[in-house]
């Protein structure tokens, strides 16, 4: 495996952005990255891919600044980039929700380890398990009596949150995490008395503790299209009608949904 891919975020408040666009762009083309940094005043979320040593070399340029010397990351090998280009965006939230209510770099939803999710789904506890990602996304997996809110893109989630049953304990998650910070925000603040967000996401469940009481594999918003529990990409493609998971050989001939 000859690329190293990192997924991060942090919310928190800035505002010299034109700056740090400028500064982290020269950067990551000085270090060969490909990918997306996302810049917006709630916060920062980061996509690259790159060598080994480079992406140490980011990490260590990053720690420099203390706003994100605590910045954790995802982090998945591959044989190729699994990004065409290098994006640097400003933006006006780094995961759009269009509540301006919600401020994510302000306070924090309590939050649950992979370790410990996988202990209550062992014990089979009464708790909702609620998928915040898109429709498209979980039709590749999701856990086991997930909730599928059916959402085409996550600003429709607050608009969907009747459907959740605010009586059991809620247990929420996404790929990487970063939706969640925001979803269980919103859910909190319509009410909902014991919300807990999936620290790390789906990603970080599997690297922790493996495909346990999930049923497939990872949607992933790059050319690898979507990750096993090992993180490893697997055969799946994605139509580009529907948006389904399809097989290459599919692929070639078109999707059977879309005829």
């Amino acid at each position: 495996m000859n690329y190293l891919n990192i997924a991060g975020y942090k919310f928190i408040s800035l505002n010299d952005l034109p700056e740090m666009r400028s500064v982290f762009l020269e950067q990551c083309l000085v270090l060969q990255f490909k990918g997306t940094i996302l810049l917006s005043e709630e916060g920062i979320n980061i996509s690259l891919s790159g060598a080994v040593e480079q992406i140490a070399l980011f990490k260590t340029y990053l720690a420099k600044d203390l706003r994100f010397a605590d910045m954790t990351f995802r982090e998945s090998y591959s044989d190729i980039q699994p990004f065409k280009f290098m994006r640097v965006k400003l933006k006006k939230e780094i995961i759009t929700m269009k509540q301006p209510s919600i401020h994510a770099e302000l306070k924090r939803a309590p939050s649950i380890s992979p370790i410990d999710f996988k202990q209550w789904l062992d014990e089979k506890r009464d708790i909702t398990i609620l998928d915040t990602r898109n429709d498209y996304e979980i039709k590749y997996g999701t856990f086991a009596n997930a909730i599928d809110l059916k959402i085409k893109d996550f600003s429709e989630f607050p608009h969907q949150q009747e459907k959740i049953n605010p009586d059991k304990p809620i247990v929420m998650f996404c790929t990487g995490g970063v939706r969640c910070e925001k979803a269980a925000l919103q859910l909190m603040d319509a009410g909902y008395s014991e919300v807990y967000q999936l620290e790390g996401g789906i990603l970080n469940y599997f690297s922790e503790v493996g495909g346990a009481h999930y049923n497939g594999e990872c949607f992933v918003f790059d050319h690898r299209v979507a990750l096993d529990a090992h993180l490893q990409p697997t055969r799946n493609q994605q139509c580009i009608i529907c948006e389904s998971p399809i097989t290459p050989d599919q692929q070639a001939v078109g999707c059977a949904s879309c005829h």
